[in-house]
């Protein structure tokens, strides 16, 4: 039982890019599909695919190197925990390295990036950054 499943996904990653995988599998949800889907539309990985298994479906990710086979991500940071949630209003999304990473915040609206967060003067709280 994993009792933190964005943290696992943000590991799962990780290691990928760290033994040189072209993909990886991660276990679905709705919070991880989305997580996936700003991932792709920020340009941190090339694809993504679901698929259904009967119980709680499936994550495929297609990892992105750039042209010297260096991963894109340079690093994937959880903030909010299970033992310690952090919020934040709009006026107080952080930045991640001055601007160059991405904040994933959850939202009364959905899970949506810090900037669209901003955009839309919603806080949340703070599931992750992206560099």
């Amino acid at each position: 039982m994993v009792t933190d499943p964005v943290a696992d996904m943000l590991t799962r990653i990780r290691n990928a890019l760290t033994a040189r995988q072209r993909h990886t599998i991660v276990p679905g949800s709705k919070l991880k599909k989305r997580l996936a889907e700003i991932l792709k539309e920020e340009g941190y990985i090339e694809d993504f695919s679901w698929t259904d298994d009967n119980k709680q479906g499936v994550l495929h990710l297609t990892l992105k190197y750039d042209s010297n086979g260096q991963p894109v991500i340079e690093g994937l940071e959880r903030v909010s925990k299970p033992g310690r949630r952090v919020y934040c209003g709009h006026e107080e999304i952080p930045q991640v390295r001055s601007g160059l990473g991405v904040v994933v915040i959850s939202t009364s609206q959905g899970v949506v990036t810090g900037r669209d967060a901003r955009a839309a003067r919603a806080g949340g709280e703070v599931l992750c950054n992206i560099w």
